[in-house]
């Protein structure tokens, strides 16, 4: 994980105070009640900041968690959080919340895969099939996969039973079931040509 040099020394000295379980005092608010919340946001912004930057890896998205943390106190309670017990506990867990759904989000998005384009056949290969051809193949597309894949390997690759079984690590039983349950519905889609 890459941090920014100017970041390095206040996290240190940050870490140093949460290790000894001491949080800085926010000022100006030593018996007056709860602060208002621009003082806690001069008070804890940094910290809150240094904070997301260990969890997301990312200034600019760190500084945007705890933007929407400040501001979902403040919709929340309002300016001078009389109803929030410990209004430093609602935002640091606010922030580490906010860091994991970053992060989700990035995992999310990393894993995307787009579809493949789809590969469309020459046209010459187009021409040279038969009107009952293409409609064999019109029927093959409402298939299931499974239904497809066992009628593929059944009658274009010649397969025994047990050897598509194998193949598609099912058990024999259910290579029969399925395709019957195909040619069924392939009899029924092309009007059982004879």
């Amino acid at each position: 994980m890459s941090l920014a040099l100017p970041l390095a020394r206040p996290l240190l000295r940050w870490w140093r105070s949460a290790l000894s379980g001491s949080p800085a005092p926010v000022r100006g608010t030593a018996s007056s009640g709860p602060p208002a919340i621009n003082q806690l946001y001069h008070a804890r912004r940094l910290r809150l900041v240094r904070l997301a930057v260990l969890m997301v890896d990312d200034l600019g998205t760190a500084e945007d968690i705890v933007q929407d943390v400040f501001a979902s106190l403040f919709r929340r309670h309002g300016a001078h959080l009389r109803s929030v017990e410990d209004p430093d506990a609602y935002l640091t867990s606010g922030v580490m919340n906010a860091a994991r759904s970053a992060l989700r989000r990035r995992r999310t998005a990393r894993a995307y895969v787009p579809p493949p384009a789809g590969t469309v056949p020459a046209a010459e290969d187009q021409m040279l099939l038969s009107e009952g051809d293409h409609e064999v193949l019109a029927a093959l597309a409402k298939l299931t996969v499974r239904q497809r894949q066992v009628m593929v390997l059944r009658y274009w690759s010649e397969m025994s039973e047990q050897e598509i079984a194998n193949v598609l690590d099912v058990s024999r039983g259910t290579v029969k079931s399925t395709a019957h349950r195909a040619l069924t519905l392939l009899r029924g889609l092309l009007g059982e040509r004879r």
